[in-house]
Order: structure tokens, then sequence, then C-alpha cells
């Protein structure tokens, strides 16, 4: 006989049907049906198991709450659905919406609802979630005061906003930001309020706060911390009109936003006599039961062991599993806690935190980079011996994926070598650093031996058998590098080809045959040397690369030309770079950072007009943010009429050349750095090349212009320039080696264009220079290069130039050339055609019929359509239709274009993570029509 609270055990019959009772169904209480259900333990009345009944308050089935912002940039509320109609009805669920639960009487062993039914329960979880605080302010309940919490708090919050000019955040933390950020996407002049003395006092301290608060501000949100409101205003019709401060200061405003907090909803706990912590939540053991045996919360309403309520989702799933795993009798999992690493873009900005890293323990020793131009800070905590305590990261968090795993050890290496730009110090410590237990992936809790069980146990070899097999990788996909690392120490030989498409030829063998056979199309190459199939997200931007690249050899005119469109990858497709919400960035091109003062006012105007964010960029650029695709031609427009073309800051290609005053102003001067740099500038636009690459150009040997750090660098000295190259920034940098000394310009741009073109011949796909020079059939090593660069030991010299000014000739600002042809401009817009004329292999948007949704349509080389939904589960963008379509093996795929999840087309399945689903849509006259929705939010 078992508790009547739980299931026997594995491999024990099953005493009949048992109800279980789930109060909410958000995200941590669908999950634990989706637990049981992966147990074999969710059923129908009348069979052996659980039969679940789900009581709801909101009117809506559980729903991604993370991406509600997405909700303010147009992606329909169903798309954020994280349970399946076939779901519910597969398991027997009894999901009841809109009847919240008033009363449990846990004597008696039933719960009544608002609408009077009473239901008996064998176990009964609370998974009540919490609720915005409030502060008791006068003025709080008039109209024009918000929280921002569920789709109804979005649609309200939306609504009011069209009769507003200016809002204002109550709270200064992760959704107060959040909210701040939907206020500034709905068009209103934003302020933020924060009680503490910085933002985000609960992730980052002091010094991650001012960077954090100096890019906010840069976006035009003002910002007010160690103040609190006293008061909202109101005016002579008794609605919000502004917010009084502690200080005294008011502010104007017509929308008040509340999002100090939020408390755990444990109101029936209370009240049937549960246990509650002395902050609230309802106590729970390590097993998430409550003081009453068979009572079990999750997620934000539940006080864990550890006396802390979680207010993250991922710590809410891991409770949902622990009590799976004891209704189903499966093994003890238990919850003591959980890891609140968190690493994530707010307005713009990167945020990660992990550790502690506000202990104050004795001798503990913090490791502090900041650079405020560029708004970076970044902080590592030792502690006496050493050990990584806890880390900051804002504006920078690139180093999160080595760092986090390491929280609680000794540093494999020199924390500086973690955290500043071009040290010189250690390089990053590999994979084998880590220990077996260390958690290389957050989002799935992922351990580094689980991954190396899936290559030894499972025979893995690459990342996408680590994602299917392990879930690593499939959440934000901030771990890849991490993963791909355990692979290579593992021993795991990498595949010499491409992909399955191409298993036999590298990047530069398809250079080298697309250059001697002079083949023209990626079909062309396939059928001639490839192993079948219609190519995939590896292959097409490769191809389409090369293709590029021998253009003016080719008889090719532009990228987007016929079969090249379907080739490339979503950047390149639209020219212009995708963002995390799905909008893109436009940078256009400022060669050598020289630009007049009326192109300035320019950029100033259009960014006004279509509400974009600004940014000076590293590379002496200012970059555009937040445009939607279908806005990208008229932005154009506009910027071509003040001289400038496209930065192309999306392509594998030259994105800059950056550059001091040089001789022209500075008093150290020995060369016209500004020139060069423009002169090198345009001369190598638009040249596809194996990863991107950058340029430099320093005035003098004070190096100003950094250009050592580059892949081209050009320093000035009193005998003319030096030519440095391989140059890298980033997580591995690496000084340029000397490649020739005192040169006159002619001669620096003839090793230049051959430098170029024998990188472009011999790299692999997506390899930097830096990486190239170093490998032995690469480029070979500074002292091979000068032999063939220099000395012309292959004889290939006069070869590489010709090539690089036929290169030149050719080139077209790649925005004008769309422009100017509207079939190019029609990708930019909505698909209101037939199908009949979508393009083979490329994607577009249509509306399905109730108007709000949206559907990804495609069509392949045998004339089958298929229509899936727009939205990437994984990052809530509405971005597959601008994913590229290929094959996996028989299977139809669309790859995302944001952590390159694929999906089969026919059934909506991700590849990489086969839990998850997307809608399938069928396609009749009135359009796309859902017939499937995907199964499992990651």
């Amino acid at each position: 006989m078992t508790h009547a609270g739980r299931a026997p055990g594995a491999g024990t019959q099953w005493p009949g049907t048992q109800t279980l009772v789930v109060i909410g169904h958000g995200m941590v209480g669908h999950r634990l049906l989706e637990a049981l259900a992966e147990r074999g333990a969710l059923t129908a009345p009348g069979s052996p198991g659980w039969h679940a009944v789900v009581l709801a308050e909101e009117d809506v089935p559980a729903y991604d709450r993370v991406h509600l912002s997405s909700l303010f940039t147009g992606t329909p509320a169903g798309e954020l659905s994280v349970c399946a109609p076939e779901f519910i009805a597969e398991h027997g669920v009894d999901l009841r919406l809109g009847d919240p639960v008033e009363l449990i009487d846990p004597t008696l062993r039933t719960v009544t609802t608002a609408s009077g039914s009473r239901i008996s329960y064998d176990a009964l979880v609370l998974a009540t979630g919490s609720y915005p605080f409030v502060p008791p302010i006068p003025g709080a309940d008039v109209s024009g005061c918000f929280t921002y919490r569920t789709q109804y708090d979005v649609n309200s919050l939306t609504a009011y906003a069209n009769r507003a000019r200016d809002g204002v955040v109550i709270g200064g933390g992760l959704l107060g930001l959040e909210a701040a950020g939907a206020l500034r996407t709905l068009g209103l002049r934003t302020h933020v309020v924060e009680f503490a003395p910085r933002l985000m006092p609960l992730q980052v301290d002091d010094g991650g706060a001012a960077a954090l608060r100096a890019t906010i501000e840069a976006m035009g949100v003002a910002v007010h911390t160690g103040v609190g409101a006293t008061e909202v205003m109101r005016d002579d019709e008794g609605v919000a009109s502004g917010l009084k401060l502690s200080d005294g200061r008011v502010i104007d405003a017509e929308v008040v936003v509340f999002s100090a907090g939020v408390r755990p909803r444990d109101r029936l706990a209370r009240e049937c006599g549960l246990a509650v912590g002395d902050r609230g939540g309802v106590a729970v053991d390590a097993s998430c039961r409550t003081s009453d045996p068979y009572i079990y919360a999750v997620g934000e309403c539940a006080q864990s062991v550890d006396g802390r309520v979680y207010g993250l989702v991922a710590p809410g799933y891991q409770m949902a599993e622990t009590v799976a795993d004891a209704l189903a009798g499966e093994g003890d999992a238990v919850f003591t806690g959980a890891d609140t690493s968190t690493k994530l873009k707010l307005m713009g900005a990167d945020v990660a935190s992990f550790g502690d890293p506000f202990s104050v323990a004795e001798d503990a020793v913090a490791v502090v980079f900041s650079d405020e131009r560029e708004g970076v800070y970044k902080k590592l905590l030792l502690g006496p011996d050493g050990q990584l305590l806890g880390g900051i990261l804002v504006g920078d968090a690139a180093a999160y994926g080595s760092l986090q795993p390491h929280a609680g050890r000794q540093l494999p290496g020199p924390a500086e070598a973690f955290i500043i730009p071009s040290s010189g110090v250690a390089e990053l410590p590999g994979a084998d650093a880590l220990p077996d237990d260390a958690v290389v992936c957050s989002c799935h809790n992922v351990t580094k031996g689980q991954v190396r069980a899936a290559v030894t146990e499972e025979g893995v070899t690459d990342i996408g058998g680590v994602k299917r097999c392990t879930k690593a990788g499939t959440g934000c996909g901030g771990c890849i590098g991490t993963l791909q690392a355990v692979l290579d120490a593992a021993g795991v030989e990498k595949a010499r080809g491409l992909c399955e498409h191409f298993p036999e030829l590298t990047r530069s063998e398809i250079y080298a045959l697309v250059r001697t056979e002079r083949i023209r199309s990626f079909s062309e190459l396939r059928d001639r040397h490839g192993a079948g199939g219609e190519g995939c997200a590896v292959c097409k931007p490769v191809v389409a690369n090369v293709l590029g690249t021998l253009g003016p050899d080719l008889g090719l005119a532009h990228i987007l030309d016929g079969e090249q469109a379907a080739l490339q990858d979503t950047n390149d497709l639209f020219l212009a770079n995708i963002q995390k919400d799905g909008t893109y960035s436009v940078i256009p091109r400022v060669a050598g950072g020289e630009i007049t003062p009326g192109q300035l006012v320019a950029l100033g105007e259009v960014a006004a007009a279509y509400g974009l964010y600004t940014k000076i960029t590293g590379a002496q650029r200012i970059g555009l943010f937040g445009a939607r695709k279908d806005q990208l031609p008229d932005i154009w427009r506009r910027l071509a009429g003040h001289g400038f073309e496209s930065g192309q800051a999306y392509g594998k290609s030259l994105r800059a050349v950056k550059s001091c005053v040089g001789a022209r102003y500075c008093r150290f001067g020995q060369g016209d750095s500004l020139q060069l740099a423009v002169d090198l500038e345009l001369r190598y636009r638009g040249l596809r090349t194996p990863h991107k690459f950058k340029g430099g150009v320093s005035g003098c040997l004070r190096e100003c212009a950094e250009a050592r750090g580059k892949d081209i660098g050009v320093i000035a000295t009193a005998g003319g320039w030096n030519l440095y190259v391989g140059g890298n920034g980033g997580t591995n940098p690496r000084h340029a080696d000397l490649l020739a000394q005192d040169l006159d310009s002619a001669a620096l741009f003839r090793l230049t264009d051959r430098f170029l073109m024998y990188y472009l011949r011999t790299g692999e796909r997506l390899e930097r220079t830096a990486a190239w020079i170093e490998r032995p059939d690469g480029g070979g090593g500074i002292e091979n290069l000068k032999k063939v660069l220099v000395e012309d030991s292959l004889g290939i010299c006069a070869e590489l130039e010709e090539q690089m000014e036929r290169h030149v000739d050719a080139y077209r600002d790649e925005w004008e050339a769309v422009l100017e042809d509207p079939a190019k401009l029609g990708r930019f817009g909505e698909f209101t055609g037939e199908v009949e004329e979508l393009e083979t292999g490329r994607g577009r948007v249509a509306f399905l019929p109730d108007g709000e949704g949206r559907a990804a349509v495609f069509r392949d080389a045998a004339g089958e359509v298929y229509a899936v939904g727009n939205r990437d589960p994984f990052s809530g963008a509405d971005v597959l239709a601008d994913g590229i379509m290929g094959t996996v093996g028989e299977r139809p795929v669309v790859t995302s274009p944001m952590h390159k999840q694929a999906f089969d087309l026919r059934t909506g399945q991700c590849l990489d993570d086969p839990e998850v689903f997307i809608p399938v849509h069928q396609l009749t006259h009135d359009g796309p029509r859902t017939h499937q929705t995907h199964r499992k939010q990651s």
C-alpha cells in the first residue's frame, strides 16, 4: 500500500486511476504535466495512473511568460502557447480555464472553484505562481496604472498607451527594465524609478549598474535611482498624469507601470493551514511536499527547503521534475536549491551574473575591468585560495560560458585572461580544464560529464547529437562553443567535409572547384560534386559566399540574383543584421570613421523617424537598431540620399577600417592614417571572405587605432607603412604579425591584395585570419606567408592582384541594387500572392485567416509547399520564414536564423530537441490553417 499522495514505484502495478489536481496552469504547472507524461504516469479516467484536473485562473492555456514582451513587437498571443491541444486530449487532462480555486479542504481532500465545482484529489499540486507587488501609495489604483505580468496586462497597456506620451516604470530590476523596453517600443518617453541606489540591485554591483545605466540612458530612457514613488498624480478627470517622487520631484506620465517585485501567491495555503515562510511562500521539503503529505507546491509560490523563493523558470522546472518523480515513483529526485546564474539582454545590453558576486568572505579579492566608453564592466570575485566565488558581466558577456561552470572552483588560468580584452596573458583554458560535474548548459542543467557520457555511451559525434541526447544547446545557444570544446577534448574527430550534402569537400576545395570549373550555381555544384539532397544551413551559405567572391569572374552580378537568394543566410538575404527580437540593425559605411555634419544629422533624423536605437560602434560607425524588415528599404533610400551605402556589417566580408586622425591633426602623426583607412575600406568593401575581417590604421607607433588587433593592421613609421596581418580581438585575442615594413602606399596595396586573395582561396568555413595563419595547410605561419606573398614562391602573386582588380571594378552598393529591382524589394514585405509565386527554397510570411497569426510558407524544388508557424520557440522571435530551407536526410527542414535549430517542415518537430514542436498549417484557399501546435516550450 503506497502513500495516497504518491504513485507506486517503478516496476509495480498501478492500483487504479488516481486524481491529481493542479492549481494553476502556467509554465511550471504545464511542465509538471509533461514530466508525468514522459514517465508514463499521466492517463485518462479509468486507466491506471494519474488523471490530471487542472484549474486555471486565466482564460488561456499555459503560455511563455518569459517572452511576454514579444507581444509588444507584434508576436500573436497564440504563438506564445506552450500547451498543444493534442497534448491535453492525448493524456486525458481535464483543463478548466477561467475557474480558479477558492478553497482547499485538506481534511476531505477537496478543492472548490469559483464556479462552485468541488473536486476530490489523491494528490494536489499548488502551481499558483506569484503576483506583482504594488506599493500602497495614493493613486495606485487609478486609470493609467498597470502591472506587467500577464497577457491581459500587455493587451491593456498596449491599448491605453495609444493615448499617452510619457510613461514611468516603478522598479529597476529585471522585470522593470523589460517593462521600460516595452514602453519605449510603444513609443512613449520612458522613465525608470528604482528605490535602491542602482539598477538591478540583486544581480549587479555599483560598477555593473553604472555601465548598464549608461547604455539605457543612451537609448533615451531617463533613470532615477535612490528615490521612491510616493503618489500617482491625477488630472481633473481622475486618471494618471504623473508620479511624485520621495525627493519632491514630479515626473509627467500618463502611464504608470508597477514592476517593483513579486510576492508568492500563497493565500490558499495560508487559509487551509499549510506552513508558509516568514516572508511568504508555501514551505516545502526536498521532495517539494508541503506540511500536508498529500499536497505539493512548485514554482514561485513555493519556499524551497533552503528558505528561498525562486523567481526564475528553470528552478520551477526542476521542482516540477522532482514532483513528477515522486508521483510516478521513479526515483529519489530532490530539490534543495538552484543555480540562479543569469545571462540576458536588456534593452540592448548584455547582462550576466553567476555564483555569489556579492560575497563578503574574508580576504575575497575582486578583479575588475571597466571601459566606460563601450559601456563594459566585468568583475570576478576570488576567494582567498583563488577559487571563483562569482562574477558580473555587463556590456560584454562573451566569457560567461567559460566562467559560469567554474563558480565555486579554482580557475584554471589567470582571472585577467577571462575579462581583459587583448590582455596577452594566457589563452583561455579549454574544456579539459572543467570537472565532469561542471554545468555547461544552464538552461537544461547539463553537466560536462553528461555530454562526455553522450559521446562514450551513445556514440554522439557532433553538436546536433549532443542536443538530441542531452538537450544542451537547445535553449539560448550560448553554450555551443563550450559543447564543441567538450567534444574536441573527448577526441571526437570532426567530419572532413562541410555537411551530409558535401561530405568530402571543404570550403577551400569548393572554392577551387567553382573557380576552375566555372560553376555558376549551387545546383550545378551539387549535381557535379554533391551527395544529393537540397542543401542545408551549412553548405548553402558557404556556396553563396564563394559565388559572391567569384562573381566578377563568373559573370554573376548581385548576391540576391536568381537562385543565389535562396542560399543566403538571413543577414545576407536582407542585407542587415538580425537581432534577438527579429528586428534588424542598419549600419551604413563610414569609411575610416570620417563623417560629415550633414550625415550625422541625417542619421539622427532617420533614427527618430523609425524609433531606432543608435550606438557608436567599436568600428567607428553609427548603428541603427530595431528596424523591422519591411522598413529596411525605406531606411536605405533615405540614407542613400545623404551619400551613405551599405556598411556590410551583416556579411562575411570587410566590416570597417578603423583609424586615428594621423598626421592630418595629431602632433605625433607620421602618416595620413585617415586617408589610408578610407582608401583601404573603399578598395576592399564587398569582398566575401571565409569569415568577417577588420582593418586598422595608426598614424604612428603609439597605435591609437589598435591596428595590431585587426586582420589587417597598418602603422605609419618614418620610413613608410608597416603591414601586420592576422590580428584578432574578442575571446581569444592575437597580435598581428609583421608581414612587411617601410612600404609605400602602392606596395602596401599590392601586398594586401595578395594576402586577402590568398586567404580567400585557402581559408575554411568561418575561419578568421588569426586561426588561418597558424594552420599548417592554411597560411602556414608568417614566415611561409612571406615566402608566398612577398617572394612569390608559388608564382601566383600577379594572379592574386588581377583577381582583386576585377573585384574592385565590379563593386556596386548592394542596397542600391535592391532599391532598383522590384523583384528584390518584394522579399521585404508580406507574401500576398499565389503559392506558385514562391521562390524555391526561400520562405515568406503569410497571414493566417484570423488576421493575427502568421505562417512561414516554403516551396521546395519539387513544388511541394509547406506552412509552419513563424515563431521560433527558443528565442520567441517571429523569424522562421527568414531561415534557410534544406534537407536533413529525407526530411525537409527550415533552420532558424537565431540559434540554428532545425525544424521538420512536415511535422513541426525540432530535430535538435525532439520534444519541441512548432505549428504546422494546412494551406487552403483562405490561407494557411493550423492543425498542430508546438508541444513544448524551450
